[in-house]
């Protein structure tokens, strides 16, 4: 467990400031771009889990990159370079202060709280009668106020525009950007076994251009199922079997963590820690068709800092 990238704290040329997130350290060179540095640090109910995960900061980076470079045609993206399996250089875009959640079925948050009675999230009605698991009529968006710390809070289309959290004009185009975006990666995971069952965007502005920033379609900002046997789980209600960190939250709920006041994480063996490492592992290889090729962990904060290093000086 000990090899796992739990923090950085790098110092780069022309570097202004460092943001060390629940899962990323991103430092910002001169105003002009973000060096993204993806940890093996994994956060469930908005807290960090005191383990990292050996090599899942390079699965969500590399996979990341994939998708960006196959959505680019959709809509501009931040991407520049990728120097190291665990980084990103990209353009410093200014982030509208909204998640887009996209949600093509029934579960995870969306069915806690139909479950608990709601028919109404984030000012879209859902319709009566449905299970765990099962797709909606249409893709749904459900958005979330992007919170600087604490928990994400959901929002309505109504509320983000009549707040001014975002323009009409802008919040249009990022739903349409948001539907488009999933259509590619659902047919995608589709052509891999898949289902991409749900997932989130950010984007930012930067010189009045829209761009999509951050992660897509990873283990952490996407659920998916695999197709194979998920109409039979359905009507047995079971189940789905899927590939995504939700794995990791039932397991805490397991456990009798549920980022409550008062509740205490449970111990992570290293049993569980290698097994959530494997589990991200799969995840790539499923989604990505691509064989894992594992970076040398013996240096890796070492290995990480001389590669965006050389890649700076050649900006």
């Amino acid at each position: 467990m000990s090899k796992a990238l739990t923090r950085t704290d790098f110092n780069f040329p022309g570097q202004k400031s460092v943001y060390h997130g629940k899962v990323r350290d991103v430092y910002n060179i001169s105003d002009e771009y973000l060096v993204m540095v993806v940890s093996d640090r994994i956060s469930a109910f908005d807290v960090v889990l005191p383990e990292g995960i050996p090599y899942k900061g390079q699965v969500l980076n590399q996979i990341a990159a994939k998708f960006l470079d196959a959505t680019s045609d959709i809509v501009p993206n931040w991407k520049v370079a990728t120097p190291d399996p665990n980084v990103t250089v990209g353009l410093h875009c200014e982030p509208f202060k909204v998640e887009m959640v996209i949600r093509g079925y029934l579960t995870g948050h969306a069915w806690r709280e139909y479950r608990s009675g709601k028919r109404t999230l984030c000012g879209v009605t859902l319709p009566e009668g449905m299970v765990e698991n099962q797709k909606f009529p249409e893709s749904i968006i459900t958005p979330t106020t992007k919170a600087s710390e604490g928990h994400d809070e959901d929002i309505s289309r109504e509320e983000i525009i009549a707040q001014g959290i975002v323009s009409q004009s802008d919040y249009e185009m990022l739903e349409k950007y948001t539907r488009e975006i999933f259509r590619r990666g659902t047919a995608i995971a589709a052509d891999m076994g898949l289902i991409l069952v749900d997932t989130k965007y950010e984007f930012g502005k930067k010189d009045g251009k829209i761009y999509l920033i951050d992660e897509i379609h990873t283990p952490d900002s996407s659920r998916y199922f695999y197709a194979e046997g998920y109409e039979e789980r359905l009507a047995k209600g079971e189940n789905q079997k899927q590939l995504s960190k939700e794995f990791v939250r039932q397991w805490l709920i397991e456990n009798g963590f549920q980022g409550k006041e008062g509740q205490v994480i449970p111990e992570m063996d290293e049993a569980f820690v290698l097994s959530v490492s494997e589990r991200y592992i799969e995840l790539f290889e499923n989604i990505t068709g691509d064989k894992f090729v594992r970076s040398d962990l013996s240096n890796i904060k070492e290995r990480i800092e001389n590669n965006i290093q050389n890649f700076l000086k050649g900006l």
